[in-house]
């Protein structure tokens, strides 16, 4: 059996190419190892929700975006908490933007249906074994290897990527942060409708939501924490601390915990031969700058556009410029994503301390680093270079 584009993993990045090259007439298909069932339902699934504006266009063009419309938020800033105060970006004032939180597994659940209905195809629970020349060979849930012979292989099979590895003579380019993220999903009201980053001596705390009955909160731990060493009582207590009285959260069920360690790697080049790299497989942001999806989304339109130029009129150029013009975006939400943890998370150093609270003082009253930020938030990529599907001739 022959595709001419096989792609690895059902995430974001793989489903948006695989969708938009089969409405292009482009025989594609993904190979998954998960269940349907896990990568729609399952709770360890549940991950960031911010869709920069650029990212919810891309999806309204490609006719994935109607419940996003229905069921999402439209946000116009955030805040920012610290001092005793909270100080409020607006991002339609600063850049005449917003962005949208709807949560990514919803962006999976949207994108499997639309394609399947579509009559795309994705193998679910077919584990990738490797590549070998012209294709893939992979295990079906009945034990059987077989092989998939095709043009073009597409690893996004997340950042803990098995195929990355296929990149002869890769450059890694990492950074390990030394705190973690511990996060809970609670059926609880938000503490205030956009979110909220603060800034506490305690450490770094996000109030985010998936909905107006449930908030996503995260607090900045120690990297060895364990999670049976913080019981709802205490996180609840600890994310009003360090909301140092700005706002209020109010205690609900816990629907998920979860300890997330941060760091930041990027994957040099994204390609070899006729094999490319997309999504978390080729870099990871830390999710203080809201970067990872938005990343994911970017690379499968660049590829996208580069694999219909190649079936359209034969052009090779824009594939061979794929980590080129790839690492423009990627290595702007990667400093972005630096700016924002390095700004809100609470260091160990005294004198770093220090530094960190003159700089965010200083965002606070100045209307050109608020820019910076906002423009970066809402996406200079997605919003600028690369301004959405339809509206560039490929």
């Amino acid at each position: 059996m022959a595709k001419k584009v096989g792609v690895v993993g059902a995430g974001p990045a793989g489903l948006l190419l695989a969708y938009l090259l089969h409405r292009e007439g482009i025989e594609v298909v993904v190979l998954e190892a998960r269940s349907r069932a896990y990568l729609e339902q399952s709770p360890h699934r549940i991950r960031a929700g911010v869709l920069e504006w650029g990212s919810q266009e891309v999806l309204l063009q490609a006719g994935l975006g109607e419940r996003m419309l229905a069921q999402g938020l439209e946000h116009r800033g955030i805040y920012l908490a610290f001092d005793g105060g909270m100080h409020r970006l607006d991002f339609p004032s600063l850049t005449g933007k917003s962005i949208w939180v709807y949560g990514q597994q919803f962006v999976v659940q949207d994108m499997i249906q639309a394609h399947l209905a579509a009559g795309g195809e994705i193998r679910f629970e077919h584990e990738v074994l490797g590549l070998e020349d012209g294709g893939l060979v992979y295990r079906t849930p009945e034990g059987a290897v077989e092989r998939l012979a095709c043009d073009f292989v597409v690893g996004a099979d997340g950042s803990h990527s098995r195929l990355r590895a296929q990149i002869p003579k890769a450059r890694v380019h990492q950074k390990i942060y030394p705190f973690a993220w511990l996060g809970i999903l609670a059926e609880a009201p938000p503490a205030a409708e956009e979110l909220i980053y603060a800034s506490h001596p305690r450490g770094f705390a996000l109030f985010s939501m998936r909905s107006p009955t449930r908030s996503r909160n995260y607090l900045q731990v120690a990297v060895e924490e364990k999670l049976e060493d913080w019981p709802e009582e205490r996180i609840w207590a600890e994310l009003n601390e360090r909301l140092g009285g700005v706002a209020e959260v109010r205690p609900g069920p816990l629907l998920e915990k979860s300890l997330t360690p941060l760091r930041s790697l990027v994957v040099e080049p994204m390609q070899h031969g006729r094999f490319f790299l997309m999504g978390d497989a080729a870099h990871v942001v830390p999710p203080t700058g809201a970067k990872g999806m938005n990343l994911a989304l970017c690379d499968a339109v660049l590829l996208y556009r580069a694999l219909l130029a190649y079936y359209r009129r034969g052009e090779e150029g824009p594939l061979l410029r794929y980590t080129q013009d790839a690492l423009r975006h990627v290595w702007q939400a990667e400093l972005f994503s630096y700016f924002m943890t390095t700004l809100l998370h609470t260091p160990a150093d005294s004198f770093d301390e220090g530094l960190r609270t003159a700089q965010l003082r200083h965002v606070a009253e100045s209307p050109h680093l608020q820019r910076f930020l906002a423009e970066n938030y809402v996406g200079l990529y997605t919003s600028g270079r690369h301004p959405g599907l339809l509206s560039q001739e490929v």
